[in-house]
């Protein structure tokens, strides 16, 4: 071995080597809820271990190099096309999750990476525009489209990251309304943290845009959480603590503030996800999207080669291609084949708000 040390032991030069084996052993400490790496259901394909990280290291640093993830950076969370750099994108929507869902992880003894690596992968399936522009695939897709689903097919046939069983299912059920829930308590704190983080950053932006005043947000909430921001994530992750070590068993949050948050979140559809603007932009949104899904179903050409899933059927390739779509490709790509500047007519319902 370079530098004459031993696995786990001192080696010249003052380091010490910390290998998969003794980063597995470490796991050992963590809570008896949490899931140990060496334990995993394992991967649809099976391959050889690596020699210093765990599986779940390995699927975080998978998801970190996949091109669904670098696409984040250009796909809104809220608002279309906004007026200013510091709107949340989803990417740094699905940062925040991370940091939130490690947290949470962290002061519940559970296995921080997995909830990291479930947290970067949460949103890789999601559509352009977000999700008012994800019930645009709904008459393409039997049962419905959903981004969760999507990305599952994401990591395992598209870009074929093979994935631990963990983290596919934490991606898969991390949306609440998903059923079943998650198998893991890593896959609950990720539940948890994404409600969190967009429904703090969420009211920011609003309150950013004009949509809302700091005052508007519901008196209970405002005195559970304080304002929008890192006092209101901070709040909401202490619940969650609190609940979960009172309830033993699940990673919950502590009735109270559940209550509060619950009340937050209807407002929040009510103001700003469901209002009259959020309306507009989203007839939009559905209109460019639905418009490109038909102009590939006739020319299926269009599809490149090397993001393609050859054995599926048309439509579903074509959904592929159109829901991978990062916001400005897909309103320049529609803007090119049917000369008509979408991108100029939602810009205004920002600036109008």
């Amino acid at each position: 071995m370079a530098g004459g040390g031993s696995p786990g032991g001192p080696a010249a030069g003052g380091f010490m080597l910390t290998d998969r084996t003794a980063r597995e052993a470490e796991e050992s400490g963590l809570a008896p809820a949490a899931t140990r790496s060496a334990a995993t259901r394992g991967r649809a394909v099976a391959e050889p271990e690596d020699a210093l990280r765990t599986a779940f290291e390995r699927d975080r640093d998978r998801i970190l190099h996949a091109k669904a993830f670098r696409r984040l950076k250009h796909k809104t969370q809220v608002f279309l096309n906004p007026d200013g750099d510091h709107f949340v994108t989803r990417l740094t929507h699905t940062l925040q999750v991370t940091q939130v869902a490690r947290a949470i992880a962290r002061a519940l003894g559970l296995n921080e990476t997995l909830a990291e690596a479930i947290a970067l992968g949460h949103d890789v399936g999601h559509s352009p525009f977000g999700h008012i522009g994800e019930d645009a695939f709904d008459p393409y897709v039997p049962g419905g489209w959903h981004h969760a689903a999507q990305g599952v097919r994401i990591v395992e046939v598209l870009e074929h990251l093979n994935l631990t069983w963990e983290v596919r299912d934490g991606i898969r059920a991390h949306s609440w309304k998903i059923a079943p829930p998650p198998a893991t308590r890593e896959g609950e704190c990720v539940r948890y943290a994404d409600r969190i983080a967009y429904l703090s950053h969420d009211a920011l932006d609003a309150v950013r845009a004009g949509v809302l005043q700091p005052g508007d947000l519901p008196a209970v909430a405002r005195a559970a959480f304080g304002e929008p921001g890192s006092a209101m994530v901070g709040a909401m992750v202490d619940a969650v603590v609190e609940g979960a070590l009172a309830d033993g068993g699940a990673v919950v949050m502590a009735p109270g503030p559940l209550a509060a948050m619950h009340e937050l979140r209807a407002f929040m559809f009510e103001r700003v996800y469901l209002s009259e603007t959020a309306a507009g932009q989203k007839q939009l949104a559905v209109d460019v999207i639905r418009r490109l899904v038909d102009h590939h179903l006739a020319h299926p050409e269009l599809i490149p080669a090397t993001y393609r899933d050859t054995e599926a059927d048309l439509v579903t390739q074509v959904v592929d291609h159109v829901s991978g779509m990062t916001d400005r490709f897909a309103l320049r790509l529609h803007d090119r084949l049917f000369d008509d500047d979408a991108a100029a007519r939602m810009a205004p319902l920002l600036r109008q708000q």
